[in-house]
């Protein structure tokens, strides 16, 4: 799969321009990965962040098949439309399977991302599976709200080289390289109308209250759910109590990761996401075009 993607601008179902990145697959896959069937996987980043927190990770997590990072609304390269509602993140994921004109996708989010993947797949059966990456449940008191109020305070800087330097992922990841952080900051920093930089994401989000939780038994497909082993978002016992409430399933942990398992240990991340993909390939017939 090539390492570089394209950028593709869409519009949602109500209106709003769209971005994602889309890494096409490898023509000449090793003979070991040509079964493969080519169901798509879509990757949904956190509250605050952006399709390119996915770029260390995307041309890896598989072979033989498109991937697709999406920037939500008021995120990332994404219209920052004044008009926010509870339930806009599912619109845009359920735009982007209508812009590909499939609805069998396989969706990995983290965070903020694993919420909307949970809820569409407890709404759309064709869902071939979902990779959770440290979805929040039953994690500290006030952890939660606390990364939630620093994202509102979103300050700006008068170069971008400030804010560069100045970028920092809540809540906070100690396991992240620095040449990682850098990647993802230059990516995550925009000029703003009076000339100062900020970054790429809307704090008018975080003042909505969540979507209400969806309901575990419609979700049929096979469910992956990924904890940090440091997380103060997601408690092991509730990552525990979690998948014994799903018909399909497992729970990996992975020690000496925070929150952000994506950027703390990618390696072992990449690992256990393809093993679930494996999995699925292994499990299912062809994919269901719509």
């Amino acid at each position: 799969m090539s390492s570089d993607p394209d950028s593709i601008r869409f519009r949602s179902v109500d209106g709003i321009e769209l971005h994602a990145l889309h890494w096409k697959p490898d023509p000449s896959p090793p003979s070991s990965t040509r079964d493969r069937d080519d169901v798509p996987v879509i990757l949904l980043h956190g509250g605050g962040a952006n399709a390119h927190w996915w770029d260390h990770l995307a041309p890896r997590i598989a072979n033989r098949r498109d991937v697709y990072a999406l920037d939500f609304r008021g995120h990332g390269d994404s219209d920052h439309p004044t008009e926010r509602f509870v339930g806009a993140f599912n619109v845009d994921l359920e735009s982007l399977l209508a812009w590909l004109g499939r609805s069998d996708a396989i969706l990995v989010g983290h965070s903020m991302g694993a919420a909307v993947a949970l809820d569409h797949a407890s709404r759309v059966s064709a869902t071939r599976g979902i990779g959770l990456v440290d979805l929040a449940r039953g994690g500290t008191r006030g952890g939660g709200r606390r990364a939630r109020l620093a994202l509102s305070l979103r300050r700006t800087y008068r170069t971008r080289a400030e804010a560069v330097e100045r970028f920092r992922f809540l809540p906070e990841s100690s396991h992240a390289t620095e040449e990682l952080r850098l990647s993802i900051a230059g990516n995550s920093v925009r000029c703003e109308p009076d000339g100062r930089y900020g970054y790429k994401f809307d704090p008018g989000w975080f003042g909505l209250p969540p979507r209400p939780r969806p309901d575990l038994r419609g979700v049929g497909c096979p469910v992956l759910l990924v904890r940090g082993g440091e997380s103060n978002l997601l408690s092991r016992e509730a990552a525990r109590a979690f998948v014994a409430e799903l018909v399909d399933g497992q729970l990996i942990e992975i020690p000496h990761a925070g929150h952000h398992v994506l950027l703390d240990r990618p390696d072992e991340l990449t690992a256990a996401l393809a093993g679930f993909l494996d999995r699925i390939d292994s499990t299912r017939g062809a994919p269901e075009k719509t």
